[in-house]
């Protein structure tokens, strides 16, 4: 069955992904909504509607999501909170089924986690107009960090900084978390919405895209610790430990720092705060594939190659294509 799905900034860091694999499917017609002076290049086979949403007028946006079953969000957690809640309602008002907010994190189900990664008041938000609105579901997709992006994204991401071959290794850098490449999540978010709706019988026992209503998508690449990943990075690199400079950090007073940080105003804090947090020790935060499951199974994922993957975080890092 062809489905109408609607994607948001289809040509940004994430939606460049989402695009390439609901395209993929051969299930879906992929519309891409932007800004009338965008001039964002789209792949072939994305619909494109152009709509400016800036204003108070939020016909034209209705009329572009009307007939649509899912609504994908796409644009930076940076972006106007009111841009969000604007899309939201809109979605409401012309029926939309399913949204998938701009959400893409940690595991949404941990309040202590998010509380503590200033991401709480957003994920309410998002989930308070969804459900107040009474028209449409959500769904959250949590993968954690993407790995590309945060491996090669500098020291205050995974500790990484490729130019300089330097690592800061916390709490000796033991503690396993789950990461998630780009392309694992622009598979995920397709094959959910490649997923029947509801079972075909009371014996049909395989998964639905119902099944995620109002609820939690856990999905990723790898399960790994900071030293995982620094033997990935030497094999690809060619590299051993001495042609690196290690030093040592706590994660706890690395996040209490950047905190102290932000609520002085300091918004540059914000990146270190946040990662920092999913690597306290002796906890289960980061890794959700050991309190929770994953859904990869569910949604047919593949296991990928580390070292693969790996080698483009390396190529991101050497490039600096992350702002740090």
């Amino acid at each position: 069955m062809l489905i109408d799905k609607f994607l948001l900034q289809a040509a940004g860091q994430i939606g460049k992904h989402l695009t390439k694999h609901l395209l993929k499917t051969g299930k879906h017609i992929v519309t891409a909504i932007t800004r009338p002076d965008s001039t964002s290049s789209l792949p072939d086979g994305v619909k494109i509607i152009r709509v400016d949403y800036s204003g108070d007028d939020d016909a034209p946006l209705v009329d572009a999501l009307r007939g649509q079953q899912a609504l994908v969000i796409t644009m930076a957690v940076t972006a106007p909170p009111d841009t969000v809640a604007k899309l939201i309602r809109a979605a409401a008002k012309a029926k939309v089924n399913y949204i998938l907010p701009n959400y893409y994190g940690p595991d949404a189900a941990n309040d202590p986690l998010c509380n503590d990664m200033f991401l709480a008041q957003r994920r309410d938000a998002i989930i308070a107009e969804v459900t107040s609105l009474g028209v449409s579901a959500y769904i959250l997709v949590v993968c954690n960090f993407w790995y590309e992006f945060s491996l090669g994204g500098g020291p205050n991401r995974y500790g990484f900084d490729f130019t300089n071959n330097s690592l800061v290794l916390f709490d000796g850098g033991n503690l396993p978390i789950n990461t998630t490449t780009f392309a694992q999540c622009g598979r995920a978010v397709a094959a959910l919405l490649s997923l029947k709706e509801l079972p075909d019988d009371e014996n049909d026992k395989s998964p639905t895209l119902a099944q995620f209503k109002n609820s939690n998508a856990y999905v990723s690449s790898f399960r790994l610790t900071q030293n995982d990943m620094f033997e990935s990075v030497k094999r690809v690199t060619g590299t051993t430990a001495k042609d690196w400079s290690i030093t040592h950090e706590s994660a706890k007073e690395r996040w209490e720092e950047g905190k102290g940080r932000l609520v002085k105003g300091d918004f540059s804090a914000f990146v270190k705060t946040l990662y920092s947090r999913v690597f306290f020790p002796g906890t289960v935060d980061g890794d959700y594939e050991s309190s929770r499951g994953l859904d990869n199974a569910a949604l047919g994922l593949p296991v990928e190659d580390l070292d693969e993957a790996t080698r483009e975080a390396v190529r991101v890092g050497r490039n600096k294509e992350v702002h740090h």
